[in-house]
């Protein structure tokens, strides 16, 4: 299940429409934050790790928040001598979904 699945540059620049053109919401800060990637496996240039992130939300007029919690599953491919994201997997720690989500975590 997927709460929200962009994949496809046109899937995220319609994202990225609704976002700016479209949504009405309170502002807020977003903080993320990544952990150190480990390497789980490499073979043939494809490279697959795994890194915690931490989303937090800070309202104008509130406390600061724990938004999200996970970890990321990526693949990364190496192309024209670039390493470039292939697919990324955002597992959330909890069951629970904010019913906000707004910006892709």
């Amino acid at each position: 299940m997927s709460a929200l699945a962009l994949e496809s540059k046109a899937m995220l620049k319609d994202r990225v429409y609704g976002v700016t053109q479209t949504i009405f919401h309170a502002p807020y800060f977003q903080r993320h934050i990544v952990g150190i990637p480990k390497i789980i496996s490499e073979s043939d240039g494809v490279i697959v790790s795994e890194a915690n992130y931490l989303v937090i939300r800070t309202k104008l007029d509130s406390f600061s928040e724990v938004f999200n919690a996970g970890r990321y599953i990526d693949t990364i491919v190496r192309e024209n001598g670039r390493l470039k994201f292939r697919q990324r997997i955002c597992v959330f720690d909890s069951e629970l979904v904010p019913n906000s989500i707004i910006y892709p975590i």
